[in-house]
């Protein structure tokens, strides 16, 4: 990349990103926690937790990333997401694919048994999501905490959530409902360094775009030929899994995701959307060529989660992260 192109993307890029600072507001405050666990530290017990998780499942920091998001998004970070029912959030088709239930259901059980009825579901979601995020190569930043729990969940509040293959100018509209730029849109998608689909999902992508029965033209022939071959051969029998970054750098949250984009192996459709439409292409251009991508990763979900949060004497403490008290 040539410098004064660099520098322009520098200067577009802090423009947007210090524009934002202003929205990310919440009744939420640093060490909210401190001492009010007795002689334990919330955090540390969060922490620790995550760790142990992590040794065996390093999956998990994906599942983390996937569950605060569409938690955060609905009706803001609330956990309602976590809520069971036969017409809860969690039974919506938008929320098929999120796991990860049972690590928050550990924490809660191990903060229960310390302090009951101080934690909420919420801070555990962010906080864990924190911890997750530096330990998988990330950055190690700090969260602000002091959420209560929701008490409602339906089903069709997930139509909130953008979906697989919704186009860039919709994507930004759904984000500036929720008091979020393009720029904070595009750093969050950086989640996806992380992150799985399954072949179902982007079958028509690989066999049939658009009716044409042919690949999307958009992606490269030669990853084309490698999804066939290997991760989605027509007609197998299993809905494998497609990774959205390089294989070699899944486990870890990095800016590989947007190198990807520039070579043209988006596996979602709004993926290499975002680094094809006029709006968004020259963020994905600074993500990928410069160092910035850690620090800003961070500082948007941040902003994600001071979404529309309940404090105060809003919303409850739950006993249990699965039902409401």
């Amino acid at each position: 990349m040539q410098p004064g192109h660099s520098t322009a993307l520098l200067l577009a890029a802090v423009f947007v990103f210090l524009a934002s600072a202003a929205s990310c507001r919440g009744q939420l405050a640093n060490d909210y926690y401190a001492g009010k666990c007795g002689n334990a530290s919330v955090e540390t017990i969060i922490h620790d937790a995550v760790k142990a998780r992590l040794a065996w499942d390093k999956r998990m920091v994906a599942g983390l990333l996937h569950l605060l998001f569409h938690d955060c998004f609905v009706t803001g970070c609330d956990a309602s997401l976590l809520l069971d029912g036969t017409n809860t959030e969690k039974t919506a088709v938008e929320n098929s694919g999120i796991f990860g239930y049972d690590h928050i259901d550990d924490i809660k059980t191990l903060l229960e048994n310390v302090c009951p009825g101080v934690v909420s579901c919420a801070d555990i979601i962010v906080a864990a999501t924190r911890d997750s995020v530096a330990m998988s190569g990330g950055p190690n930043y700090q969260v602000q905490l002091g959420r209560r729990d929701g008490m409602v969940s339906q089903a069709s509040m997930a139509s909130a959530l953008p979906g697989p293959n919704v186009d860039i100018p919709t994507a930004i509209d759904m984000f500036s409902k929720k008091g979020l730029n393009s720029f904070d849109m595009a750093i969050l998608m950086g989640a996806h360094t992380v992150g799985v689909t399954h072949c179902s999902v982007i079958h028509d992508r690989l066999y049939n775009f658009n009716g044409t029965g042919k690949p999307d033209p958009g992606m490269d022939p030669t990853y084309v030929w490698i999804l066939v071959t290997f991760a989605c051969p027509n007609g197998q029998a299993f809905d494998n899994i497609v990774y959205l970054d390089d294989p070699s750098s899944i486990l870890v949250v990095d800016k590989s995701y947007y190198s990807q984009i520039m070579k043209r192996h988006g596996v979602l459709a709004v993926d290499q959307a975002l680094g094809d439409h006029s709006s968004t292409a020259w963020m994905v251009d600074f993500l990928a060529n410069t160092d910035f991508f850690p620090s800003m990763f961070s500082y948007a979900l941040n902003k994600l989660a001071a979404l529309e949060v309940l404090t105060g004497t809003a919303g409850e403490i739950r006993t249990n992260c699965r039902r409401t008290n």
